[in-house]
Order: structure tokens, then C-alpha cells, then sequence
């Protein structure tokens, strides 16, 4: 009996450690993580790593095994992970302080190369941090603080973007967005900014307008010389016309409504009044 007892308890014993080591040897990848198995500080394989072309459910996610005490596993997140830049001030071309706050979107596309270069997703937004910062600062350093009102706001987080991107491959990571929050004037700076603006495009529409007085009176003065050469090369044809024609003019001027209080007194063979004569 004693024996029996001794040889169940054995077996029992072995089914127990069987069944720890079973659940020591299994791990669970689920649908949003990706799994890298590491075998003496280096990784092997992975588990349900990220593919933008599979089908959700078929990228190798659930049960998999490992060897316990041999082999660990490093759980890598496969959503899209944030790294956010502490605000800080930025000098613009136009000499202008902006306090600038901003953001990036990214997620682990090499979860071996990751692992190698940082160890955790953790330390990779750490990294990504002061790169974030650094980058910023190169972009909005290049341009106006006007031109971050504009749609080519959208063309500087494109180009930050970019730049992190090709730093974050290092780290096994893909950029997908970066945003600025913020990129505003310190306190009480805003409203001379909009006093040297509103300065700014007043010159501007006074040099235009004087531009366009200089035109206009090159204009006038080009068609009066033509308007000259046109009445010399007609009255020039003949003479005779020309004088009926301007003392028309002048008796208009002179006999005019304007006129009516003056007295004029002229002798009868004056020549101002010699047409008053001819038939």
C-alpha cells in the first residue's frame, strides 16, 4: 500500500512539474503586441510582427512556446506610440521667440532591430525625444514666424517628420505624424508683432501706390507728347485751319458764361477779331 502510494505520489509529483514547465514554456501574443524571442541576449524570431498587407488576425498572434530559463520574451507594442517634446523657445528668421510645443506619432516596424539598439519602446521614445527637439528647432529656425500662420505650416511638419523618420529607422521605428501644438509668441510679444505686420504691409501699399502714381503719370505724359504729334502732323497739313482753330478756342475762353461780368473793349480792325470779318 505504502508503495503504491510512494509511486502515485511520484507521478503526481512529475505531473505537477510537467504542467509548470508547460506553463512556464507557453506565452500568449495578443493581437496588438508583437513578440521577439530572445535566446542569449539576442533575438531569434518574432511573433505577430507588424505587416501594413496581412489580414487582421493572420500576422501570428495566441499561443506560442519557449524554452524556460533559456529563452525570454520582450513584448513590443504594436499600435502607434507617442513622443512628446517639451516646449521651448525657437528664434525664427524674422528674429521672433516662439514657444513651440509638439508631438510625433510612431510605431515599431523592426521589432529585432529594436531590440538591438534600445531594448524596450521605453527607451526608444527617449531617444526620440531630444531628436524631436533638435529637428524642430532646425525647421522652424528656417522660416518666418508669418509663414507658421499659413498653409506652409503644414509643409514644415512634413519635412520634421521626415527628418525624425530617418533618424528613428536606427531604432527599428517608422514616423507616421508629427504635429505642433503650439507655436506662439511669448506673452505680451504677440501684439507689437502684429504692429510691426500691420507696419510692414502699410509700407508695402505706399511704395505700390507711389508706383503706381509714377506709372500712371509716365502714362499721361507719354500720350499727351502723342496727342501733341498727332495735332502738329494734322494742324501742320494746314496752317490756315489751325489758326481758325485756335482762336475758336479762344474766343470760347474769353466770351464764356464765366465771363459775363467783364468788359472787353477792342477797336473794330483789332485782329484779335479779324474771323468775326470773313464771310
Amino acid at each position: 500500500m505504502g508503495d503504491q502510494l510512494q509511486k502515485y505520489k511520484a507521478v503526481l509529483i512529475a505531473a505537477v512539474v510537467i504542467m509548470i514547465a508547460a506553463l512556464f514554456s507557453l506565452f500568449v501574443v495578443p493581437e496588438d503586441q508583437q513578440a521577439v524571442v530572445i535566446r542569449g541576449g539576442k533575438p531569434v524570431w518574432v511573433y505577430n510582427q507588424f505587416d501594413p498587407k496581412a489580414p487582421y488576425g493572420q500576422t501570428g498572434a495566441g499561443i506560442h512556446w519557449r524554452i524556460p530559463g533559456y529563452e525570454r520574451v520582450e513584448r513590443i507594442d504594436k499600435r502607434l506610440l507617442s513622443v512628446d517634446m517639451q516646449s521651448q523657445q525657437v528664434l525664427s528668421t524674422d528674429q521672433q521667440r516662439l514657444n513651440v510645443d509638439a508631438y510625433a506619432r510612431y510605431r515599431i516596424i523592426d521589432p529585432v532591430r529594436m531590440v538591438r539598439s534600445a531594448g524596450t519602446t521605453e527607451r526608444v521614445t527617449q531617444q526620440l525625444e531630444p531628436i524631436l527637439s533638435s529637428v524642430v528647432r532646425q525647421e522652424l529656425g528656417t522660416r518666418t514666424f508669418s509663414s507658421l500662420l499659413t498653409a506652409d505650416r503644414g509643409k514644415a511638419m512634413a519635412n520634421i517628420r521626415d527628418l525624425l523618420d530617418r533618424e528613428a529607422r536606427e531604432y527599428g521605428a517608422q514616423v507616421v505624424d508629427v504635429r505642433i501644438k503650439r507655436a506662439d509668441l511669448p506673452e505680451g510679444a504677440l501684439e507689437s508683432a502684429f504692429t510691426r505686420m500691420r507696419a510692414s504691409r502699410e509700407e508695402e501699399a505706399k511704395t505700390i501706390k507711389a508706383r503706381g502714381q509714377r506709372d500712371a503719370q509716365i502714362i499721361r505724359a507719354e500720350a499727351e507728347a502723342q496727342a501733341a504729334r498727332i495735332y502738329a502732323d494734322a494742324f501742320g497739313k494746314d496752317p490756315s485751319f489751325y489758326d481758325f482753330y485756335r482762336a475758336m478756342q479762344s474766343y470760347r475762353v474769353s466770351f464764356s458764361k464765366d465771363g459775363a461780368d467783364k468788359t472787353i473793349l477792342l477797336s473794330p480792325d483789332n485782329a484779335y477779331l479779324k474771323h468775326f470779318k470773313e464771310p
